[in-house]
């Protein structure tokens, strides 16, 4: 065989292989463009469990295992915003997969959707003016007015135990919302977790001047026992995989690190 044929061989293996990879890469890119997503749907302005940077970013402790978790499952997290009150409906209206906004399991809650394995637990507190008599009572706060997050279980609670006692108990739909009228003075306290509060609230300019009233609130009826991700009734193939997702996460101590960065006490449930 000449040189010349020789040559003209390798020249046609060398267009095969530049070939054959540029079909590879453009596999790859499409399996990546293809990647399953998994939508959850979020209200993003309930620091330090889910808020936004200031470029905009969604950031935060159920950011963190939202991201840890569609890692895990090897799937493209996409992240749908939607007022609080509105995730269940939304969820059920295929909006999304499952709900990652540090939603409370609660009887009634189950209700209408189905959760994962609780994930952890955030104590609820009042928050008012330092030194004002205030208390998590209906006594405590007769003659007040008290902010609540529309939707959440403290407002549950709130319009059962004290808006019939004659508490003037204000719904609102995003909790900055809430923080800003406490700050300027049209709320006397606000009923929201412990975590949320001191992060979103206490600890920034804004909440000079305040503190937690009275001790925490508790009741597992109405308030809860841990928070979970939601998903639609029957959809046993997705909750599965979420649990086994984040029992690696937690078993690895994934989420007791991410819990690390944000609060000041042991929160993730085993």
């Amino acid at each position: 065989m000449n040189s010349h044929r020789i040559s003209r061989k390798l020249a046609a293996f060398a267009v095969l292989g530049a070939t054959i990879a540029t079909g590879i890469a453009t596999l790859n890119a499409q399996a990546a463009d293809n990647m399953k997503e998994l939508r959850f749907g979020v209200e993003a302005s309930y620091a330090p469990f889910e808020s936004k940077s200031p470029s905009g970013e969604l950031m935060g402790f159920d950011i963190d295992i939202g991201n840890a978790v569609c890692a895990k499952l090897k799937m493209k997290c996409v992240w749908v915003e939607n007022s609080f009150d509105g995730l269940i409906p939304a969820l059920q209206a295929r909006k999304f997969d499952g709900i990652n906004s540090d939603m409370t399991i609660t009887d009634k809650r189950k209700l209408a959707v189905d959760f994962t394995d609780p994930i952890y637990t955030i104590p609820n507190q009042l928050i008012a003016k330092k030194g004002s008599a205030i208390q998590p009572t209906v006594d405590g706060l007769k003659g007040k007015r008290v902010g609540v997050l529309q939707g959440s279980i403290q407002e549950t609670y709130a319009k059962a135990k004290w808006a019939p006692a004659g508490i003037d108990v204000e719904s609102y739909q995003a909790q900055d919302q809430i923080y800003a009228d406490l700050a300027s003075g049209r709320l006397d306290a606000a009923f929201q977790d412990a975590e949320a509060a001191s992060k979103g609230f206490l600890k920034q300019p804004q909440g000079a001047g305040f503190a937690f009233a009275g001790p925490a609130v508790t009741d597992d009826k109405l308030l809860g026992s841990g928070v979970g991700f939601g998903v639609r009734k029957n959809d046993k193939a997705l909750q599965e995989a979420l649990n086994r997702a984040l029992k690696e996460l937690k078993d690895d101590g994934t989420i007791d690190r991410f819990a690390a960065k944000y609060f000041d006490v042991k929160v993730v449930l085993k």
